[in-house]
């Protein structure tokens, strides 16, 4: 076991990163004092800015940009969302046609806006950024099977062609060294490989965005001055990405502003080599090819072999006609000889 795997409880078979983290020890003891101030009525409500604070300084340090471009939210679909508003009509979206919904459908509903959202296979999507293509947007690990998207080659192709990218870092952030600044927009939640509580997520922008995109929800927490915000009838919305905050759910982000410290301090290297390492002897020992990635998609037309592994104690999930395990930090080598055992 690695010392940063000891910021766990160990659950042995839990291969289900992909689909919800599990809380490390700190973000449990953070929300237990959290549940005994609000149970006694200590809680003060401006106490929570500073997780936030903590949070929004915690996921720049992990994804390498300043903490004036990174905006809190509550889910991906929500933050997309503002970048589809914002599209001038007949924009041109280029995606991925088997990518994660939340980051196609807010495109999609704009279609009565004359918004054209090009579907085309993940393996050509760089190709598919052409003149005339406005936004590209994707996932930077595809959800049902752990792909890494090639970022240089569609970095390339939108530069050359004048193309905003969108990248939602959901399934990267957490074992995928990223740099947002890499992207005009990313999108992360946090409840994933980050292991933080449901409810939290993040988006960066570019500079130049910051005042073209409308901060459809905009509210108190959005001004520059949060808590003198709170009443109008004047609005100064903050000059940062903090402009596009909505105010937080507050027990998530107690929850939140420990787990992002937590892998904002983690060696990126390690992330990443400790899952993918379980991950590639699976693969050995079905005698597939290694890959590099902590995520093992195997085929499962009829279901058998997700129940095989759940009998065998894992927790897997099922995803686009395969079994979907997923290694992270907490998983040791007993871990891959479980699934090992139950695929035979």
């Amino acid at each position: 076991m690695t010392p940063l795997a000891a910021e766990w409880n160990r659950v042995p078979g839990y291969l289900n990163a992909a689909t919800m983290g599990l809380p490390p020890l700190r973000v449990v003891t953070a929300m237990e004092e959290h549940l005994g101030r609000w149970k006694a009525g200590e809680c003060q409500a401006g106490a929570f800015d500073d997780d936030v604070r903590r949070a929004r300084c915690a996921f720049g340090r992990l994804v390498g940009t300043i903490p004036d471009r990174v905006a809190i939210g509550a889910q991906v679909s929500a933050l997309v969302g503002l970048v589809a508003s914002s599209l001038p009509a007949h924009s041109r979206v280029v995606v991925p046609e088997d990518d994660f919904t939340s980051v196609v459908f807010p495109f999609l509903v704009h279609r009565d806006r004359g918004i054209v959202v090009e579907q085309v296979p993940r393996a050509r999507l760089a190709e598919s950024i052409h003149s005339g293509v406005d936004w590209v947007a994707f996932s930077l690990v595809q959800s049902s099977d752990g792909t890494v998207a090639d970022i240089e080659a569609i970095h390339e192709a939108a530069t050359a062609h004048g193309a905003r990218t969108l990248a939602d870092l959901t399934q990267a952030a957490g074992w995928l060294p990223v740099r947002a600044d890499d992207f005009d927009v990313t999108v992360t939640g946090a409840y994933k490989w980050l292991c933080a509580p449901r409810g939290s997520a993040f988006m960066t922008l570019a500079p130049d965005l910051i005042d073209e995109i409308r901060p459809l929800s905009a509210g108190w927490y959005a001004g520059e001055e949060i808590w003198s915000s709170i009443y109008g009838p004047s609005m100064q919305l903050a000059t940062s990405a903090r402009r596009f905050d909505i105010s937080p759910g507050w027990p998530a982000w107690v929850g939140t502003a420990p787990a992002i410290e937590l892998f904002a301090d983690a060696d990126p290297a390690l992330l990443r080599s400790h899952g993918a390492s379980l991950a590639d002897l699976v693969r050995a020992e079905l005698g597939l090819a290694p890959r590099g990635l902590p995520v093992l998609s195997l085929e499962d037309p009829d279901g058998s072999l997700q129940s095989r592994l759940q009998d065998s104690g894992c927790a897997v999930a099922a995803r686009a006609g395969a079994v979907r395990v997923s290694f992270h930090i907490w998983n040791d080598g007993a871990d891959a000889h479980r699934v090992i055992n139950a695929v035979g």
